[in-house]
């Protein structure tokens, strides 16, 4: 039976954590050290469990499912729902958000403070123009992305990073025991840390990446899959651990660098004066190089992961090299929409989409305690859809919420659920529905015993 070397683990991880790690991933960091000050490592542990811990979980339970894939595995519940939750969550990490915010977030964090006096319309959409050309050549190639991820942009990423850190590790700003916690970190900082997490959208990605990890794996000979589910968690482990890494040493310069800035407004920001200040000019030029190769490796892996999957969502539909060139496209035009648009609108649909996915990687990964049993399924699932609607409307624009009149309602609403304010609203109903469903399992499973 054939098994992967460590060579093709650490190769196979690689290639996960190119996907998984994005600009993004860099900014929610940074500006959490800055915001949370000391009391970062309370905040940073919130972080980790959304930010690392979930999305191991999904690629594990993808993994261990032994499915083909986030259509079957949440059809589990229903083929109504399993098309629904698997095109909303596609479309998310897809052409509608973070594959755009690839394109704005390097554009904003780098070319942007590189030529501020330029026509910054203009640039931006030849700036966003060159990005998707770069992500549409990658993602026509697909069987050949464990190489061009996992073997030369994620290794050009690290380098590029390591420059900043190290030097930023060496001589720090200041001390984050010093500095006071802000905002929502001051009394709540794990709490913050986990919502943080959010943003990141890689729990989401851990449940589309997980295919394109089981099919690299089987592309190197394993094919028994019991072996190809154990060598998707090996490298999951070997790929969170690099992340966790990575977000540690971020939020700690940002946390550091409160000795010498203010807060920024954001944490791309964040790092770019982070950057100027330990290598002057030559600083914004390594932080462009960062963020750009990073949003380059994510937007292929999301633009091929979302490319695959509607291939087989529409069997008899158009080809891969159709969807791919068409999800460039229209990322390529809410690009341009501008970073603040796509931020704006994203949170909502994280705050409706993140409970979803939770609970279905949980119900996967402890599915041999109920057999999988799709009573139990449905009655979890939909009573956590319908606190996560509610969470959506909570976390609306200020003036949409105020157009549709939904301050009065959400207010009485949080009185009466518990942990909504804290962006938790969704558990206890979760756990009631999972009860519920439980029930009736055990109910139905004793009717069936009892049959002579």
């Amino acid at each position: 039976m054939k098994k992967l070397s460590l060579k093709e683990t650490l190769f196979v991880a690689s290639m996960l954590f190119g996907m998984f790690f994005g600009a993004g991933n860099l900014i929610f960091p940074a500006s959490m050290g800055q915001l949370s000050g000391s009391h970062m490592w309370t905040a940073s542990i919130g972080f980790l469990i959304t930010g690392v811990g979930l999305p191991l979980l999904g690629v594990a339970a993808l993994g261990v499912s032994r499915k083909e894939g986030l259509l079957e595995l949440s059809g589990g519940v229903g083929r109504r729902y399993g098309l629904f939750f698997t095109l909303a969550l596609y479309l998310t990490i897809g052409p509608f958000f973070a594959i755009p915010r690839c394109a704005t977030v390097s554009y904003t964090v780098g070319i942007q403070r590189i030529l501020p006096e330029a026509d910054q319309t203009l640039v931006l959409a030849v700036f966003s123009l060159a990005f998707f050309a770069a992500v549409l050549f990658f993602s026509l190639r697909p069987g050949q992305i464990l190489t061009w991820i996992g073997k030369i942009l994620n290794p050009l990423f690290l380098c590029l990073l390591g420059i900043l850190v190290i030097r930023a590790l060496i001589s720090p700003m200041g001390n984050p025991l010093d500095i006071a916690p802000a905002g929502a970190y001051e009394g709540a900082a794990f709490s913050t840390g986990l919502l943080e997490g959010y943003n990141t959208m890689d729990a989401l990605a851990g449940l589309a990446f997980g295919i394109i990890v089981v099919n690299a794996i089987r592309n190197l000979g394993v094919q028994e899959p019991g072996e190809v589910a154990k060598q998707t968690v090996r490298a999951g482990i070997f790929s969170s651990l690099l992340m966790a890494l990575i977000y540690v040493l971020v939020t700690l310069i940002g946390a550091q660098s409160r000795g010498i800035f203010e807060a920024s407004s954001n944490g791309g920001e964040a790092l770019a004066q982070i950057a100027e200040h330990y290598f002057g000019r030559a600083g914004a030029l390594i932080l462009a190089g960062t963020v750009t190769v990073a949003c380059l490796k994510t937007a292929v892996g999301l633009i091929t992961s979302c490319g695959e999957t509607f291939v087989r969502i529409f069997p008899k539909g158009p080809s891969y090299r159709f969807w791919a060139a068409a999800f460039c496209v229209l990322s390529f035009l809410i690009a341009n929409l501008g970073l603040d648009a796509i931020i704006a609108y994203s949170m909502p649909v994280l705050m409706f989409l993140y409970p979803l996915a939770i609970v279905l990687i949980l119900l996967t990964l402890c599915g041999k305690f109920f057999r999988q049993d799709r009573t139990v399924l449905r009655w979890t699932i939909g009573f956590t859809s319908a606190a996560a609607v509610l969470d959506l409307l909570r976390t609306l624009p200020e003036g949409t919420r105020n157009f549709f009149h939904l301050n009065g309602f959400l207010n009485r609403v949080s009185e009466m659920l518990p942990l909504m304010k804290q962006g938790f609203g969704w558990v206890c109903p979760a756990l009631a529905g999972l009860a519920a469903g439980l029930l009736l399992y055990g109910r139905k499973k004793h009717s069936l015993s009892e049959r002579p």
